[in-house]
């Protein structure tokens, strides 16, 4: 990186401050000058924004969706569209128009925002995987047991869980002390990225980060249970097509899965273990679990879903009919 667009007083400085006025967000290391990179960012990022839109759009208008697997859809999509627009709209700034500052007042809110965005991801992927599971292994139960009430309940549970787990990484960031370079090597404000700007003890933040690790572990250990128990009950159906279409739809899921908690997981290994792993690496793939998610679940969870499928070819066959109508009854009129 051209070191000239950054003011000398950040890369010489070195009075202690808790809360530092900018942090210098550096990008991707080694491919500061691959301006081509961002379009790829802009185009899930729109992809997201517009599934998303889509599908909240969808349930939010048919009455028939209102039902709790499609509370926990529009969650999700409620949770994509905030960590796809916490993340993504900063990088073409950094990447086309070096516009790597950031103030501190504004990072900590992106970082807040993107940990709690993640972290309400995981807990609603593990519980839409568990309401597959009784889905699929105990339909005769799933109306019994997944009611409004317990939904709601499930709901409440999953943000309260959530805001306990993330609001103290504000706290742990807040009052540690900064010196020196205030260059992070990220596109993006996070926990430990900031915590290993500061010049003095992290340990308390390592071993909450490895506390929030155990907890996304759970949520990973009971998702890979519940489709365990999925495959396991789809190979005993007895037809061939069905089990086929049973596969093809746990798999796109798995593939989700792994989409966002592979990257997720490098991500915090290096930051704790992985200190011989290239810089630009360890960026592409913290990237991958903020950016790819958000414009994948609107086309695996909701164009793939029966229901939001048909309506959405309703809607683009009613656009697509319009005009024809509105040209057909102004020409009546003018005849």
């Amino acid at each position: 990186m051209s070191l000239y667009t950054i003011p000398t007083n950040v890369l010489h400085n070195n009075d202690t401050q808790f809360h530092p006025s900018s942090f210098f967000l550096i990008g991707i290391p080694r491919l500061e000058h691959v301006h081509i990179i961002g379009f790829p960012f802009i185009a899930v990022h729109l992809i997201a924004l517009l599934g998303n839109t889509v599908i909240l759009f969808v349930i939010q208008t048919d009455h028939s969706l209102l039902l709790p697997m499609f509370y926990f859809l529009t969650m999700l999509a409620c949770t994509d569209l905030d960590l796809s627009t916490a993340s993504i709209p900063k990088m073409p700034g950094i990447f086309w128009f070096k516009l790597r500052e950031i103030e501190f007042g504004a990072c900590i809110p992106q970082m807040y925002t993107i940990h709690t965005c993640t972290a309400l991801e995981s807990v609603v992927l593990r519980v839409m995987a568990i309401y597959g599971y009784i889905d699929i292994c105990n339909p005769l139960r799933y109306s019994m047991i997944l009611t409004n009430k317990v939904t709601a309940i499930l709901g409440t549970v999953i943000i309260v869980r959530t805001l306990v787990f993330v609001t103290p990484f504000i706290f742990l960031v807040w009052i540690l002390p900064f010196c020196g370079f205030r260059l992070m090597p990220h596109t993006y404000c996070e926990h430990m990225g900031l915590a290993k700007l500061a010049c003095g003890s992290i340990r308390v933040n390592v071993i909450y980060g490895l506390v929030a690790f155990l907890v996304g572990y759970i949520d990973l250990s009971v998702i890979g249970f519940s489709y365990v128990q999925i495959l396991r009950a789809v190979f005993h159906l007895p037809s061939w097509d069905a089990r086929l279409k049973a596969l093809s739809t746990c798999g796109s899921h798995v593939c989700v899965m792994l989409a966002f908690y592979l990257p997720a997981l490098f991500s915090f290994m290096t930051h704790h273990f992985g200190h011989n792993i290239p810089h630009y690496i360890h960026i592409l793939w913290a990237n991958l679990y903020v950016a790819v998610p958000p414009a994948l679940n609107p086309i695996i969870y909701g164009v793939r879903t029966k229901q939001i499928r048909e309506r959405v070819l309703r809607i683009l066959k009613l656009l697509k009919i319009s005009p024809t109508k509105i040209f057909y009854n102004s020409s009546v009129r003018q005849s």
